[in-house]
Parts: C-alpha cells; sequence; structure tokens
C-alpha cells in the first residue's frame, strides 16, 4: 500500500492552477515547441551536465552530506539525467507537474534545504547556456532558446518549492503530534481507572488537548474515574482552574467522575481567592491519596500485605 502524501492535492494543483502558473511564467506554445526542437541538444549534453552539476554538489562539503554512498550518488544522477530530458518534452500537464512535485519531496526527506537546490539550478542554468552557446551560433536563437530553459526551469522550482515546504509541514506536524502525546500521558492505573500527570504550563492550546487526550481514553477503556495530578503545574490561575473544570464536565457527560490530586496549600488558596468552583470534582493533596479513592469508586481495596505480628513476640 501507497502511504506517499499526494501532493496535487495538497497544493490544489489541477487545470485551472496549471494555466494560471503557465500564464504567469509567459510559458506558451511556442517555447514549448523550441524546447522539444532542442530534443537532440539535450541527449547529447544531459550526462555532461549532470555530472559536471554533481562535481558541485558533492564538492561541497554540506552538500556532499546528503549523499552517503555511491549508491545514492548513481541513483540521483539517473533521476536527474530523467528531469534533464524533460525539459525538452515539448508538453506540460498535470502528470508533468506530478512528476516535479517530487523533486521537493525527495529534498524534504534527505533534509536538504531550498538553499541548496536553488545554488544548484543556478549552476544548472549556466551549464546549460555554455552547452546552447556551443550548438546555437545565432544570437537570436540562441536568447530564444534560453529564454525557454529559463523560463520552464524558474516554472518547476516553484513546485519544487511548495512541496519541500508542504512536506516540511507535514513532518512538523507528525512531530507536534507526538509531542502533544508526550505532553499529555494518559496512564491506565488499573481496569477503568486512569490518570494523567499535568507538568507544565497549561495555555488554551493544551488545554484543549488535555480534554481531547482524557475524553478519547475515557472512552476507549470505559473508565469510571480519572484522576488529574496538578502537582507539576507550576501556578493555577482562573483559565487553568476553568480548563479543569470544563474537562471534568465533559468527564461527567461521558459517566466518569474526576479526581483533582497534586493540590499545594497555595493552590488551594488561589483557588478559593478566585471564587472558583470546583465542587463537581473529588479533590485530594497527594496522589497516592487520590488513587486509593479511585480504587474504591471501582470496588478495588489496597490490601495491607505487612505480615502478622508473631503472638510470641507480645
Amino acid at each position: 500500500m501507497n502511504n506517499a502524501p499526494d501532493y496535487m492535492t495538497i497544493l490544489k494543483i489541477d487545470g485551472r492552477e496549471l494555466q494560471s502558473r503557465l500564464a504567469f511564467f509567459e510559458l506558451t506554445d511556442e517555447d514549448f515547441a523550441r524546447l522539444a526542437s532542442l530534443r537532440d541538444f539535450a541527449k547529447k549534453y544531459t550526462h555532461e551536465i549532470t555530472e559536471t552539476l554533481y562535481e558541485l554538489i558533492l564538492g561541497h562539503p554540506e552538500t556532499r552530506a546528503f549523499f552517503p554512498d555511491e549508491k545514492t550518488v548513481q541513483h540521483v544522477k539517473r533521476k536527474q539525467n530523467a528531469y534533464f530530458l524533460g525539459l525538452f518534452s515539448g508538453r506540460c500537464d498535470l502528470a508533468y507537474i506530478e512528476d516535479r512535485l517530487k523533486v521537493g519531496a525527495a529534498h524534504e526527506d534527505i533534509g536538504m534545504p531550498p538553499k541548496w537546490y536553488i545554488g544548484a539550478y543556478r549552476r544548472y542554468l549556466s551549464l546549460i547556456y555554455d552547452r546552447l552557446s556551443k550548438e546555437i551560433g545565432n544570437p537570436k536563437e540562441l536568447s530564444d532558446a534560453f529564454g525557454s530553459v529559463k523560463k520552464l526551469i524558474f516554472f518547476d522550482m516553484t513546485f519544487a518549492i511548495d512541496t519541500y515546504i508542504a512536506a516540511h509541514l507535514q513532518t512538523l506536524g507528525r512531530h507536534q503530534a507526538a509531542i502533544r502525546e508526550l505532553s499529555t500521558p494518559v496512564i491506565k492505573v488499573y481496569d477503568r481507572v486512569l490518570l494523567l500527570p499535568i507538568v507544565g504550563t497549561v495555555d488554551t492550546q493544551r488545554a484543549q488537548q488535555i480534554m481531547e487526550a482524557v475524553l478519547t481514553r475515557v472512552v476507549q477503556d470505559q473508565a469510571i474515574v480519572i484522576i488529574l495530578d496538578i502537582a507539576g503545574v507550576p501556578v493555577v490561575d482562573t483559565k487553568v482552574a476553568d480548563h479543569l473544570i470544563k474537562t471534568t464536565a465533559a468527564v461527567r457527560l461521558l459517566g466518569a467522575q474526576t479526581i483533582l490530586t497534586g493540590i499545594s496549600a497555595m493552590v488551594a488558596r488561589t483557588v478559593v481567592q478566585l471564587g472558583v468552583d470546583i465542587t463537581m470534582m473529588h479533590t485530594r493533596t497527594r496522589l497516592a491519596d487520590g488513587i486509593e479513592l479511585a480504587l474504591d469508586m471501582a470496588g478495588k481495596k489496597i490490601a495491607d500485605k505487612s505480615p502478622p505480628k508473631d503472638p510470641a513476640t507480645n
């Protein structure tokens, strides 16, 4: 199963968008006919241009690091040869664009930032101009030919950059989702008893994440009680208290109860001074007491397993 992102959809590339970009870059049927007429030129110089381009890329320490072995180098060179020949296909349809979108995704996959492949495009244009100059003696024909090549390469570059940004944003989204999951670790203490230790500042966005995590796990585990431990929250103000109350209300709608633990004397005083009503939730100072209460609510008791005293020692 192919789970690769559909960048055509993500970037909303359709026939209308394609025509809009072609018009903005002033790419015409005449340009594509001219490029198609240079197909033999492309076949003659493609390997030479690719090899010279990679002299720059592999000769620079920071860009060389993206190509760890010879197998990778040969792979990207083959891709580059195919890309170069594609410039002189004489067509620019949605299939062409879909192929170009892979360039930006490939660079993001290996972690190469746009500054390097934009620099490579600059060298690319220089190499193409040098070879065109050898093949076309007429200055007007040379200018027209290079003009068409330049317009198409810059046109391609926009898709590569768009895809790089989209892929990068998706990567960031996955990282942020992982961080959110780590910052809201709902722990199963016992059957149908959950615990969420809250550590750090609770702003509006994080409060929503906490509520989503709590409600999801309450449903999944069919929990009857969840403990919210706020011992690691540095400041409990009106907003934090309000978020806790809303979470508790939502939990109650699912048929579960909330126990709030980690309440220090300062937090208790602050809550009273703010006039916040937290009577809908059970409260305990220590987490251990909260767990004991939760187990009691679940119909379980913490048994004292210390060995009985020997009557002979009395």
